[in-house]
């Protein structure tokens, strides 16, 4: 993955996960490039903030879904 380690990763899928937590505020330029290169490497990289996690998690576990089913669609 171009040498970057993501939060969770799902081979069959092409999709990476990343939790962005407080340091990722100041980083923003950061990520983009690399969602950018790992987009590049043919992932699709999703972001959640944590307190969405925390808060919301059913919402981002359905994201997760649809994401994994767009590229791997049930029969």
């Amino acid at each position: 993955m171009n040498g970057y380690i993501v939060d969770f990763y799902c081979a069959a899928a092409k999709l990476a996960v990343e939790l962005d937590g407080d340091s990722h505020s100041d980083r923003a330029a950061y990520d983009r490039l690399r969602t950018q290169k790992l987009n590049q490497c043919g992932l699709k990289l999703i972001r959640f903030e944590n307190s969405d996690v925390f808060d919301h998690l059913d919402s981002v576990l359905e994201s997760i879904l649809e994401c994994c089913l767009e590229k791997n669609p049930s029969p």
